[in-house]
């Protein structure tokens, strides 16, 4: 028996049990926070069953998910999650902070972030009996769910632009999925998935419609808050996190782990939250400069293809985990972006636009006070670069093509 109790609606607050609704709250279409059971799980479960789990996956928190393991401990979907945390010295000096970490998402089995979500998604499916499992993506999130489904056998289909980059299409067929190129936008093929699920009964599992993604996200909270737990003694002030938003399901599922913890009693504060948005794909940052939750569509146009959403459906959970943490919004341009991958890259981390976009975040928020030189840092890479390398060679310059003889190399050499 897991401790899944019912959802409540983040926009209306009603309460809705667990068989009533499978995406969205039906009164206001707001985004359904899934409810755990408090009460047992702190009555079974102490910090220390965690910290002393030797399951190094998302799977180690069991114990706080909404799911049934799904089996295929010897398969990638046992390989999610669990991610290094790096601490980068040469990065925090050029930029004028103290304490700097990069957690890299890149190391997950599919090289995204985004399979945390698609493993609780594909667990959810086995449990529930469905037969296909269906998402709109760019190339993250569908290559997450090809790779998490063909883990367990489970059948998969993707709708995506046809724009999305080569390399994150390559793995969507790789994995065994049913792949349509959608002529049109990323929110074009969202709204042609659910079309499709409500035809044919496919279990969607869009960002920002399924409750249970933002179950998945959270688990890197969870991993954050064990690794804070080491690290209390160096850390005195708040921790900042820094994260890449397009749909905001990232930042909303980091946000309802601390929460999660919070009311458990195993945490007493939350850290900040600072979402970091492109500069062509900015609805989220603008609602929140607004000082409004009214999430009003763009054209989005952007590098950073992981982040580039006309119309964020987790838009107002999004703004509240900033409001809420004391954290805030920051929005870069992609020349920023750019720079933020040739900056990762130095320091051995090799990140997509949406990944370095968070470490570009941080720049501009040391450069613009909201961030303090004592202030402990950690950024989310959300994204492999070789997801993207056309990107990436907007990092560099150009290798030099030489003779394969010494007297050609001295020449350029010196």
């Amino acid at each position: 028996m897991n401790n899944f109790k019912g959802y409540s609606c983040s926009i209306c607050g009603a309460d809705i049990s667990p068989n009533e609704v499978t995406y969205i709250c039906p009164k206001d279409g707001g985004n359904l926070n899934v409810v755990l059971d408090y009460t047992r799980i702190k009555k079974t479960y102490n910090p220390d069953d965690i910290h002393s789990s030797k399951e190094f996956s998302l799977w180690r928190y069991l114990p706080l998910l909404p799911v049934p393991d799904p089996g295929g401990i010897n398969t990638p979907i046992h390989s999610a999650g669990w991610t290094p945390v790096y601490k980068t010295h040469d990065l925090a000096g050029c930029i004028g902070i103290n304490d700097l970490w990069i957690k890299d998402e890149s190391r997950n089995p599919t090289a995204s972030f985004k399979d945390r979500a698609s493993a609780i998604v594909v667990a959810r499916a086995r449990e529930i009996g469905a037969k296909i499992v269906v998402t709109a993506s760019t190339g993250n999130a569908g290559a997450a769910l090809a790779g998490m489904a063909a883990a367990i056998g489970q059948k998969a289909v993707i709708f995506a632009p046809r724009t999305a980059p080569p390399a994150k299409i390559a793995q969507l067929l790789i994995y065994g999925a049913t792949v349509y190129l959608v002529e049109g936008t990323y929110d074009d093929a969202f709204d042609l998935t659910i079309q499709a699920s409500n035809e044919f009964g496919w279990y969607c599992r869009n960002t920002g419609y399924n409750p249970f993604t933002s179950e998945g996200k959270k688990t890197a909270a969870l991993e954050i808050w064990e690794w804070m737990t080491h690290l209390q003694p160096v850390i005195s002030k708040p921790l900042s996190i820094f994260v890449s938003v397009g749909d905001g399901n990232i930042i909303s599922g980091l946000h309802k782990g601390f929460i999660d913890l919070c009311k458990l009693g195993w945490l007493e504060n939350l850290p900040r939250m600072f979402g970091v948005q492109a500069e062509g794909s900015a609805a989220i940052s603008n609602a929140y400069f607004n000082n409004t939750e009214k999430i009003t569509p763009v054209t989005a146009h952007t590098l950073a293809d992981s982040i580039s959403v006309d119309l964020p459906r987790d838009g107002v959970r999004a703004i509240r985990a900033a409001r809420e943490t004391g954290g805030g919004y920051i929005i870069v341009s992609d020349d920023e972006i750019v720079l933020a991958i040739a900056a990762l890259g130095k320091v051995g981390i090799f990140a997509e636009p949406a990944g370095a976009t968070s470490y570009a975040g941080l720049v501009k928020a040391v450069q613009t006070g909201l961030i303090y030189p004592d202030d402990p840092v950690v950024v989310i890479n959300t994204g492999s670069g070789l997801k993207d390398v056309r990107a990436a060679m907007k990092a560099v310059k150009e290798p030099i093509i030489i003779e394969p003889t010494l007297k050609a190399l001295k020449k350029v050499i010196f």
